[in-house]
């Protein structure tokens, strides 16, 4: 096809705000799926996307509409909204000439609105600005489509109103889509180049590709090569998303589709590598994407009917649908073998935990998650460290600095004095308030992610009544501090167990940490002292208490010296079982570490 007649688009906005239902009536009104096809959020395709009503992965599906004569190709890309999957957004923009940021007429600007226009322009891509859900009673076009110009300088008499629950506006905006919307530049005539932008992997296919080609043109039966490792395939097949897969012979420039060449080794491709000819191939391959920086680390054991084999193979699977999840093994006095898990924040550790129990079977003990720090080393050498188990001797360390983000939060005026106060109590810096309209502020925070990455959502929801937004993006390492909590269980350091906190805290947070631990671990048939050491000094202590059996229950008159004799025996006995016993730590332990609520 003629690329002035191809639009790749995204659709990017914040949570709930109708990415997905936009999507859907886009299918409709093309005709790409029927009605009896239809189904809310049709290209949230994963079980756990349906149920949390959430994009976790972004989809790309190709439609065919008829405007002033002339059949365009439309390539579309819908991306999730949550500020964890903002690598998925990065990546999909990666794909794309032009973007469409919606945004919900009756909640106006949010965090993550902001967030993504200013991911799109940092791309290149041309930005499209869409007011939906205007047929909602609480709906205000007008003063959002002033807020869109005031804080993302989108002009407001060039955004497109739209319900995409109804259909209203949606046709329009597929015209302007094809108007507005820059064509692909026409490289048909250079070596075949395409970005690997998604892939997973077939048990019976192999690795299946996503791509967008960007010049030349791929067939089915060429010899294609992957420029990251250097290695040829036979392609098998080629197709579209429409939306579900369909063969095509070839994909020519500025077309998006996969790509099937009995790929067995899920080693060799690498989200963000080019895709070329191997007779006749690229010099240079694409600009591929920045890697992700995992904010959030967290160990994986596999759990009592779960082998360490089957664990590394589901990861393995993971890892390649997921390029912004990384692991790498570990080992446990406590827990034995596992693995050490890099997240780009806490909702993307649950995503993974929830497709690990699901799509493999596999039943995992978790510890607390902790956020990565640099430490200094006397030599001068900076080290990078996801867990606190994993920090050197301190008279080896010169300093330790902890990640530092730019905290955006959107919340209604009547909230500020609640949220500036939470803000504080987390050693947050405040660096500017922005009036977006008289009842809605913007603020911005310069904070400590150790310190907003566990609880501080819940809590700024919590505080205004469910109105409040906030994004957060890593600006970097700032020397604070910081001190080691170590927890001593029956008399032994438990690494998983261990945080890295303020000095200032450190001492209030260690014994509230015991007494949770001590309701946290089951009774066991022997005394458990739970300790709380700082740099080796011991600060707090609390006990487990042991089971206490009546062994002289049976007993019944004569000299009191049988009572003595028998309960000697079962101290005797308790004494044994303590030297030998080892303790059960279940996994609320583990996850009561994160819980800073007294």
């Amino acid at each position: 096809m003629d690329t002035k007649y191809i639009r790749n688009f995204s659709i990017v906005a914040h949570i709930d705000h109708g990415k997905s239902t936009l999507a859907d009536r886009m299918l409709e009104l093309t005709g790409t799926i029927t009605a009896r096809e239809a189904k809310e959020q049709l290209l949230d395709d994963m079980d756990i996307e349906r149920e949390r009503g959430i994009t976790i992965k972004a989809s790309a599906v190709t439609m065919h509409y008829e405007y002033e004569g002339h059949t365009y190709m439309l390539n579309l890309i819908d991306t999730p909204g949550h500020v964890d999957f903002h690598y998925e957004v990065s990546r999909a923009l990666a794909a794309c000439e032009g973007a469409l940021l919606v945004v919900d007429a009756s909640q106006g600007v949010e965090a993550q609105t902001v967030a993504n226009a200013y991911l799109a322009v940092e791309t290149g891509v041309e930005i499209m600005g869409v007011i939906n859900k205007v047929d909602l009673p609480a709906a205000q076009p007008d003063v959002v489509a002033e807020e869109i110009e005031h804080v993302l300088g989108i002009r407001k008499n060039e955004c497109f109103a739209i319900s995409a629950k109804t259909g209203k506006g949606v046709r329009e905006l597929l015209d302007a889509i094809c108007e507005l919307l820059p064509a692909p530049a026409d490289r048909s005539d250079e070596p075949a180049r395409a970005l690997v932008f998604d892939s997973h992997s077939d048990p019976y296919r192999g690795v299946i590709c996503y791509v967008r080609v960007f010049s030349g043109k791929l067939r089915v039966r060429q010899r294609m090569r992957l420029m990251h490792t250097g290695r040829s395939y036979l392609v098998t097949e080629l197709g579209k998303f429409r939306p579900a897969m369909t063969p095509v012979e070839e994909l020519g420039t500025g077309e998006v589709g996969y790509i099937v060449a009995n790929i067995r080794d899920l080693a060799d491709v690498h989200v963000g590598d080019t895709v070329t000819d191997d007779a006749n191939p690229a010099q240079d391959p694409l600009k591929s994407y920045q890697p992700p920086m995992q904010m959030v680390f967290s160990d994986f054991y596999p759990g009592d009917n779960t082998e360490y084999s089957k664990l590394r193979a589901a990861f393995d699977k993971l890892a390649l649908n997921d390029a912004s999840f990384s692991f790498v093994p570990q080992n446990s006095p406590a827990l034995g073998f596992g693995f050490r898990c890099g997240f780009l924040g806490l909702l993307h550790m649950e995503i993974i935990q929830e497709r690990l129990e699901r799509e493999n079977d596999i039943d995992i003990v978790q510890t607390a998650p902790t956020v990565s720090y640099e430490v200094v080393m006397s030599d001068g050498q900076v080290r990078r460290i996801g867990s606190p188990s994993e920090l050197p001797d301190r008279t080896h360390i010169e300093e330790l600095r902890e990640p530092f983000v730019r905290l955006e939060i959107i919340t209604s005026t009547e909230s500020i004095g609640g949220i500036m106060k939470l803000a504080e109590a987390r050693r947050c810096k405040l660096l500017k308030t922005d009036y977006l309209n008289p009842t809605r502020v913007m603020m911005e925070y310069r904070a400590p992610l150790a310190e907003i990455v566990y609880d501080f959502y819940d809590q700024i929801k919590g505080i205004s009544r469910g109105y409040a937004t906030m994004d957060y993006e890593l600006t970097d390492f700032e020397a604070t501090n910081l001190v080691k909590i170590d927890i001593l269980v029956n008399g032994q350091p438990v690494d998983a167990l261990s945080i890295i906190v303020h000095r200032d805290n450190a001492e209030q947070r260690g014994r509230k940490l015991i007494l949770k631990l001590r309701k946290a671990i089951p009774r066991h048939q022997f005394e458990i002292p739970l300790q709380v050491a700082i740099g080796g000094k011991i600060i707090a202590r609390e006990t487990v208490k042991a089971y206490r059996k009546d062994v002289t229950a049976k007993l019944y008159g004569g000299d009191v010296t049988r009572k003595m004799k028998v309960l000697k025996r079962q101290k005797e006995g308790k004494r044994r079982m303590k030297s030998i016993g080892s303790v059960q730590i279940p996994q609320k332990a583990f996850m009561s570490i994160l819980d800073t609520s007294d």
